[in-house]
């Protein structure tokens, strides 16, 4: 971006912000424009409160109302599951989505294994990664590694945000 389109804070941020100066456009978009679409996602859908609990609750909902359509999410599935499990077993990138004890990690591993491909297990598997990927960002964890090869994991946490609020607006 050139010096003249940057605003304020990204001036700010790559001053400040460590690898954020080297990070190229495309992956700051990416995240820029998750934080708005999860803003909305948890203003619209989650009635201003998200957590593990309730996002489960809300994929639980779809399911019992024969709305969740899960195979709509199938190419974000395919890339976290290669992202996630690769050659038999699960990748070091798994470790760092941090998923707590509330955050159904069987259920997630099954998932990203193949061993579950439950429609229901599959969706909320995937919710629990952008969950997971959203606490990252906003708790800190992603700039332990400066944000950098971030944007396909966003690109796709958004793809999954934007699907959900064309179907299941407030």
């Amino acid at each position: 971006m050139s010096e003249d389109n940057r605003t304020a804070s990204e001036k700010w941020l790559e001053d400040r912000a460590p690898g954020f100066k080297a990070l190229p456009e495309p992956d700051r978009r990416a995240i820029f424009d998750f934080a708005f679409l999860w803003s909305l996602f948890e203003s619209q859908v989650m009635g201003n409160f998200a957590q593990a609990g309730r996002i489960r609750a809300k994929v639980d909902e779809w399911a019992g109302a024969g709305n969740l359509d899960a195979g709509l999410y199938d190419a974000e599935l395919v890339y976290f599951r290669n992202r996630y499990f690769a050659d038999g077993k699960l990748t070091y990138h798994f470790d760092f989505l941090f998923l707590r004890n509330s955050d159904h990690p069987e259920l997630v591993k099954a998932v990203l294994e193949g061993a579950n491909n439950d429609p229901r297990d599959r969706m909320l598997a995937l919710l629990m990664i952008v969950w997971r990927l959203r606490n990252n960002l906003f708790h800190g964890a992603k700039w332990a590694y400066e944000l950098r090869d971030q944007r396909e994991n966003f690109t796709h946490a958004n793809s999954i945000l934007m699907r959900i609020l064309d179907r299941h607006p407030a």
